[in-house]
């Protein structure tokens, strides 16, 4: 199901890195997130809700500059 606040997202398993570009426009790199949460986001059917849920404010994240985004 698309989401009302997350526009896209990807992670890097090699870094442990979740990208996540808000439908704002805004991006953020979220460092140190295991594959498993990365999995929760992709299979979660509110995409907002489990990012409230089980990444904001539980992992540093880092603003990306729009030509810096994946």
């Amino acid at each position: 199901m698309p989401s009302s606040v997350i526009k896209t997202f990807a992670y890097d398993s090699q870094r442990q890195v979740l990208t996540i570009t808000f439908v704002s426009g805004r991006a953020y790199a979220y460092q140190d997130v295991p594959a498993g949460v990365a999995d929760g986001l992709r299979l979660a059917f509110a995409k907002g809700q489990y990012f409230n849920r089980a990444i904001r404010d539980r992992f540093d994240a880092k603003p990306l500059a729009p030509s810096s985004r994946p």
